[in-house]
């Protein structure tokens, strides 16, 4: 019997050929990536390769990328670490962002922190204009821009570049969960003035447990994790290193076989729209979902 999978915005199936890469690194890589061996200079030798696989794919410097378990531990790393050694006093973000944002916005606004929570318009998009507006009432005070590239669950697309000139014109740092867009959509992290930006492998059909968060090297930051100096002292703990080479090609498959792929799923969504306004008279599409939008997702209501 055929299933089809319809849940591959909370994950996706693991790529034959990223198993593969991860199973050869398991069966013949032992060492510890901090060990001065030879089997432990193997293992960081592989590490800083994906790395730089990774940041050549995001335009970005290899010193700019670091690994973490996923999206969730690079969204809190980026709004924690900023508001505590940046003295950020105010977070603007918006009500449809990830719980990995929305939760630790409300904990640090338990904490003294003031959040501004932007106006959704009636198909879903941030006003942009609002956002404006609060970046110019107050210029002098230390703000966090955290808006999500593409809504897990409407699929709306945020303007990365017209965030970023905004944040940077008023002075803002700009942190964007690009979880469902990194292997999906072509990303230039530097073209969007990002400080921060959020990426897990399961999302493109990569391993669970492991992701990346992009840093600018204009943003400095203290540790999240204490107690080692991996990551070039940015997050202790021995590296997950199969994760970190099944991360590094499941976006190098993702990104060559992008063209292809999205041509062919937003010709399935479009197919699929079509389908169920035949099927169901009166059916209802949340979201900008023939217009703005990834061609990933499709929210339906019936």
């Amino acid at each position: 019997m055929n299933r089809i999978f319809f849940d591959n915005a909370a994950t996706t199936p693991l790529e034959p050929r990223v198993a593969e890469a991860m199973y050869n690194v398991m069966q013949h890589v032992h060492g510890n990536p901090s060990s001065i061996h030879s089997e432990g200079r193997e293992a960081r030798t592989l590490i800083e390769k994906a790395r730089k696989t990774i940041a050549k794919l995001m335009g970005v410097a290899p010193g700019e990328i670091f690994f973490t378990s996923g999206g969730t531990e690079a969204d809190n790393m980026a709004l924690r670490c900023l508001v505590r050694d940046h003295k950020i006093i105010r977070i603007i973000t918006s009500p449809i962002e990830h719980h990995a944002i929305l939760h630790t916005a409300e904990g640090l606004q338990d904490e003294g922190i003031e959040l501004k929570l932007l106006p959704i318009d009636a198909d879903g998009h941030v006003d942009m204009a609002q956002l404006e507006e609060l970046l110019q009432s107050a210029p002098e005070s230390k703000t966090l821009v955290s808006l999500m590239h593409a809504n897990n669950e409407l699929g709306n697309l945020l303007d990365l570049d017209l965030t970023g000139a905004l944040c940077k014109k008023y002075g803002a740092f700009f942190h964007s969960d690009t979880v469902q867009t990194v292997g999906h959509l072509p990303l230039d992290l530097k073209k969007s003035q990002l400080d921060f930006t959020a990426a897990s492998a399961h999302k493109f059909n990569g391993p669970k447990g492991i992701g990346f968060i992009y840093i600018s090297s204009a943003t400095k930051i203290k540790p999240f994790i204490s107690g080692g100096a991996q990551e070039r002292n940015m997050r202790g703990g021995t590296e997950n290193i199969y994760g970190i080479i099944g991360l590094a090609k499941a976006l190098e498959i993702a990104c060559e076989e992008m063209t292809a792929q999205a041509v062919h799923i937003q010709d399935l969504k479009s197919y699929m729209i079509a389908q169920l306004r035949e099927s169901f008279p009166g059916v209802h599409f949340n979201g900008d979902a023939e217009g703005r939008s990834l061609y990933t997702v499709l929210n339906v209501c019936f």
